[in-house]
């Protein structure tokens, strides 16, 4: 329910957002050249003729899975803006009103005329990859990293490490993608047979297709993992140095529990929790895109076609994306509070 309140507030400041931003959607979608009845008859169709509070409900109408809208044929199809819902009718209001359950609509671009939710799913699974790989040399390095600097605490490697993680921390991506993209895929590129550039799947020059490229997502994956490693670190360190001055930590100890068994199974474990914040966060936040990393690495994901929407002031493709973006932090957020009561029974409802 929380998860449902937060999505429409977001979808109202999205919807207000862009709704006073300067352009004419319809001028966009007819072009320059356009005349004046043309550009009236797309505003009646869009709804754009309407006061901003009815354009407010359509669009809720639009997102929601289940709405009311009127019933013009008995195909299951709905006729709407001359978009095609496909629906499962669930109620009948006389004989032209029907409430339905259909996918959630997002418009369309107003460049290419496609559906918004058709060109972010074919840009998904490429920033589903980044993100994924990403996260987990993030958590993997992070996790690793601040277990040593909490154990060697204030030791020369304890130092180290966390000057590195301050550095990572203050590098902006963009810049670090561009200074990775030069060194290992342009001057040192014959030793690492990186590229600058290049996606998930590329065509082939000898005409085979598509073929997967996996050596193009080392650059843009360590640079995207950059700054979560140093945060990871951090906050594993600091949890851990606290969770190791608790009185069960010595008790275990003076058992004769095993160094590493402590560490990894009473520490580790107990520890991770603020981990799993940031982690969960950090994921989302690369799930939703990396605007300007994968626009310098040229990988075709969200934060690539954001971009190019933003260029070219395609709204309804920006609005679907961040709307995305916030279905898939509160989704990923309801699944954390799972994992807490997984490693830590104390927070579970009882």
């Amino acid at each position: 329910m929380y998860g449902f309140f937060v999505l429409i507030g977001v979808i109202t400041v999205v919807f207000l957002l862009f709704n006073v931003l300067p352009g004419d959607p319809a001028r966009m979608l007819m072009g320059q050249r356009a005349d004046e009845e043309s550009i009236k008859v797309i505003q009646k169709d869009l709804g754009l003729d309407q006061p901003l509070s009815t354009q407010f409900v359509m669009y809720l109408n639009d997102l929601s899975p289940i709405s009311v809208h009127d019933k013009i044929d008995s195909d299951h199809y709905l006729y709407l803006d001359d978009q095609k819902y496909d629906y499962i009718e669930l109620l009948n209001y006389g004989a032209s009103s029907v409430l339905v359950m259909k996918t959630p609509y997002l418009r369309r671009s107003y460049q290419t005329k496609r559906k918004v939710s058709e060109i972010l799913m074919d840009y998904l699974l490429e920033t589903a990859v980044l993100a994924l790989a990403s996260i987990l040399i993030a958590a993997f390095l992070g996790i690793t990293f601040g277990i040593f600097s909490a154990l060697k605490k204030d030791s020369w490697m304890d130092q180290s490490l966390l000057f590195t993680s301050v550095l990572g921390m203050s590098v902006p991506s963009f810049y670090s993608a561009i200074i990775l993209s030069w060194l290992f895929g342009y001057v040192l590129s014959d030793l690492t047979g990186l590229n600058m550039t290049g996606s998930l799947f590329e065509y082939d020059d000898l005409g085979n297709g598509e073929i997967l490229r996996l050596d193009n997502l080392i650059l843009p994956a360590v640079t995207l993992g950059i700054r979560p490693i140093s945060a990871i670190m951090q906050l594993t360190r600091s949890s851990m140095l606290d969770v190791l001055s608790q009185d069960y930590i010595r008790t275990a100890s003076a058992k004769g529990l095993k160094y590493w068994k402590v560490v990894l199974k009473h520490a580790l474990k107990n520890a991770l929790n603020p981990v799993v914040t940031a982690v969960s966060g950090m994921f989302a936040s690369l799930l939703a895109g990396a605007l300007f990393v994968e626009s310098i690495f040229a990988w075709k994901g969200i934060g690539w076609v954001l971009y190019d929407a933003l260029t070219k002031f395609d709204l309804p493709i920006v609005m679907g994306g961040v709307l995305l973006t916030a279905t898939i932090f509160v989704i990923i957020n309801i699944f954390v509070d799972i994992i807490y009561g997984i490693l830590d029974p104390r927070v579970r409802v009882k």
